[in-house]
């Protein structure tokens, strides 16, 4: 008798973890505040395909999580240390977040890989007028425009900057 009762508990147990197991959980909403697709986490991993971190930290970054993007490209850039758009991305994620230092060497590690290419020179540019430096942001942004005057991203920095100078700044 006590050999039945336990056999059904287990079987009511098994049944019931199988079903919990093939309930649709909603990845809509994270406990962060993040949205769902921006939540997963790449800790745990140790092999990376070629973009997979670079296409996270790009997913961060446009969720505007830029620790989490700093950290992703960070990782990004010393797991393939040849690769512009890791370090595009981790100087524009350190720049977010005010770590011009990091941002410094990246750029510094992009001008030997892509000197002359509009997305590294709106970056630098960028940095600059974060930094509140407009004369060397205009510079860049300039030579991104000599580059390619039908650039979408040059125009709009330069439209950025020229509200920067009309702007009133309050200390």
């Amino acid at each position: 008798m006590v050999q039945i009762m336990v056999a059904k508990f287990f079987i009511t147990i098994s049944i019931v973890s199988l079903l919990a197991g093939c309930a649709s959980v909603s990845r809509e909403l994270s406990s962060f505040g993040d949205s769902s697709v921006s939540s997963d986490d790449l800790a745990y991993a140790s092999y990376y395909s070629n973009d997979q971190l670079v296409k996270e930290g790009k997913v961060q970054f446009r969720e505007r999580n830029y620790g989490k993007s700093y950290s992703l490209f960070k990782k990004a850039a010393s797991v393939y240390p040849n690769d512009p758009m890791a370090w595009l991305g981790y100087a524009a994620s350190s720049d977010h977040l005010a770590r011009f230092d990091n941002s410094d060497q990246a750029y510094q590690r992009l001008s030997s890989m892509i000197p002359n290419r509009p997305a590294y020179l709106n970056n630098v540019g960028y940095s600059y007028l974060l930094r509140g430096n407009l004369v060397q942001a205009r510079r860049y942004f300039l030579k991104a425009y000599e580059i390619d005057p039908a650039n979408e991203t040059t125009a709009n920095n330069l439209e950025l900057l020229r509200n920067s100078t009309t702007t009133i700044q309050r200390g």
